[in-house]
């Protein structure tokens, strides 16, 4: 037997909160993945969700846990807890129309809902032959490793990725 990486305990309680959000009806969880790349030596744990009220497609949170051999190298073979860690980010994705004024009015937005703390970015996509269609992923990034010292920031975190998933079902019904 042996003690469970930083990887395995985030990611359980992770999970758990998530599942929670979707018994109490506050959101519907769309998918989850959790996989093991054997040519990294790299882990990842996902799960994609959508408020309950949404009527669509979109918008979609997800919420991503990255773990690589190069974390679990610090954790296990040099013992050094406070530099391992795991990469926690949230991605947004939603349709929007008008690129410069709805990506200006979501970074507005969500910096405050997040209180200007994590590294927002948007990348623009669109399929060829459809007109006014785009899609923005926003990528939600903390610039830093998390272990379980971070574990009660989860419910927050999750908090604001409800706030955010909100907002943007009314981008979406104003365009």
């Amino acid at each position: 037997m042996f003690d469970p990486t930083i990887y395995e305990n985030l990611k359980v309680v992770l999970e758990g909160a998530i599942y929670d959000l979707d018994f109490a009806n506050e959101i519907i969880v769309i998918d989850r993945a959790d996989l093991v790349d054997l040519a990294k030596m790299a882990r990842e744990f996902k799960m994609q969700f959508q408020t309950c009220t949404t009527n669509s497609n979109y918008p979609i949170a997800e919420v991503r846990l990255l773990s690589g051999l190069q974390d679990f190298a610090t954790e296990k073979i040099t013992s050094n807890e406070k530099t391992a860690g795991c990469v926690l980010e949230v991605n947004l994705f939603t349709k929007i129309i008008d690129v410069t004024k709805d990506c200006f009015d979501i970074e507005t937005v969500l910096n405050q809902i997040w209180k200007s703390r994590p590294i927002i970015s948007q990348n623009i996509t669109f399929s060829y032959g459809i007109e006014h269609v785009l899609e923005n992923k926003i990528n939600i990034s903390f610039g830093r490793k998390i272990n379980e010292d971070q574990i009660d920031d989860f419910e927050q975190i999750l908090n604001f990725t409800l706030k955010s998933l909100q907002f943007l079902e009314n981008i979406i019904k104003r365009d």
